[in-house]
């Protein structure tokens, strides 16, 4: 079952404003806090019983589940942040299985745009209107969450288009 408008509809401003949040944490702190990735999760228990059927809400929990231990495996091995994987994680259960492909061709073009957006901002004035932000000094690391919270946000949004 494909994303649904009434779905969408149901989750996109609860689900938006935390994205938006950990965006912004992780370009500041380069992590992405339990809180928020509990506040997606609580979105989706809570949410999901509206906004989708019995029977698919709870096989998204599913989508969870495989994501949380594929996020685990790649955390253990120095791929992906913790945060990121639990991220992805609450993230999963808002996407459709059938909707894979269309989510994998959202996160590479929010990660690309992320990662453009980051590097001219850590070198323009930008940069000086947030000194203390930890993602400018960062050499190895890229805050995922700038590419992550779009990612789930504009495939909730994609019924609209």
């Amino acid at each position: 079952m494909e994303l649904t408008p009434w779905a969408a509809s149901w989750f996109l401003p609860f689900v938006t404003p935390i994205c938006i949040y950990v965006a912004y944490m992780d370009m500041k702190s380069m992590r992405i806090p339990n809180p928020s990735v509990v506040a997606l999760f609580a979105v989706f228990a809570i949410v999901g019983l509206v906004a989708l059927p019995f029977d698919v809400y709870l096989w998204r929990y599913v989508h969870l589940v495989v994501a949380l231990l594929i996020g685990m495996g790649l955390n253990a091995g120095g791929l992906v942040g913790a945060g990121d994987a639990k991220f992805v994680a609450a993230a999963a259960p808002f996407v459709a299985l059938a909707d894979l492909s269309q989510i994998a061709l959202i996160f590479a073009t929010a990660l690309l745009a992320a990662w453009l957006a980051h590097r001219v901002a850590k070198h323009t004035a930008i940069r000086r209107m947030f000194p203390d932000w930890d993602s400018w000094t960062m050499k190895k690391d890229f805050p995922m969450g700038l590419a992550l919270g779009p990612t789930l946000v504009v495939y909730l949004a994609t019924p609209f288009l």
